[in-house]
């Protein structure tokens, strides 16, 4: 059980218009994420995945539906620190050391870093970037970058996730060694974490439960339980039931 919020999405939809067309991002979409859970959107490019994060985010609003975080409007839940992100680019300010990245959410939300010591202490430990408190972005790996945004959007200790393609400039070796350390981190944070990937066995390790998603116009195809146990090793990517995982989702993205 946890006390965390969950993400409800009820019958969302998002019109786009622009030189003479109308772009139906969303049509009518429902998604209830329960709290503490993890799921993965997938889809191909342009199904309104990262719409639909923008949407949950605050950062746009849909023509139809409604989106709560625990009960609040996304920018309400925002400003209340209830939610994270972390993007492709870790974006991380090059003038900031690390454990100044990690501090910005705070600095945004106007809290005192002083009652933040601790936790971003922790965050460092937990994300393993222990040594590097006081690195420059430039100094860093790629993957430590996204190391160092995964803490940044967890620094509020937020009741929701949200990952936009976190590992998707990293090499497949890299990005795999993420996943471990990304689920290591979700399990020790309890947040409700929405994934948006284009990696199925990337979706199929980390989720509870993978979500696919088909376009023109952007609605959900299937949402598929994954069954395996916690943790996740390496070992799992080689199991017959992922391949078949893989397989079932690779269908309904082909629309079988």
């Amino acid at each position: 059980m946890t006390d965390r919020a969950g993400i409800r999405i009820s019958r969302v939809s998002r019109v786009f218009e622009g030189r003479g067309a109308t772009v139906q991002a969303l049509d009518d979409v429902s998604l209830e994420c329960p709290a503490g859970s993890f799921t993965a959107l997938i889809g191909p490019s342009g199904c309104g995945k990262s719409t639909m994060l923008r949407l949950a985010l605050g950062l746009d609003h849909p023509n139809d539906g409604e989106i709560r975080i625990g009960g609040l409007e996304p920018l309400a839940a925002a400003r209340q620190g209830l939610t994270g992100v972390a993007f492709q680019d870790a974006a991380l300010m090059p003038w900031r050391t690390v454990e100044d990245n990690i501090m910005l959410p705070l600095d945004v939300l106007d809290k005192k870093r002083g009652a933040f010591r601790a936790k971003v202490d922790e965050l460092v430990d937990m994300v393993g970037l222990s040594g590097f408190e006081k690195a420059l972005p430039g100094e860093l790996s790629g993957g430590m970058r996204q190391r160092a945004a995964i803490a940044r959007a967890l620094v509020t200790t937020p009741d929701v996730l949200f990952l936009d393609e976190p590992f998707g400039a990293l090499d497949q070796i890299l990005r795999r060694q993420m996943n471990i350390e990304l689920q290591r981190i979700w399990m020790e944070s309890n947040a409700t974490t929405l994934l948006v990937t284009h990696g199925i066995d990337e979706a199929i390790f980390l989720a509870d439960r993978v979500v696919v998603m088909q376009s023109r116009p952007g609605r959900i195809g299937q949402v598929i339980d994954i069954p395996f146990a916690r943790p996740r090793q390496s070992a799992i990517f080689s199991d017959p039931q992922f391949h078949a995982l893989e397989a079932e989702i690779a269908g309904a993205l082909d629309g079988h």
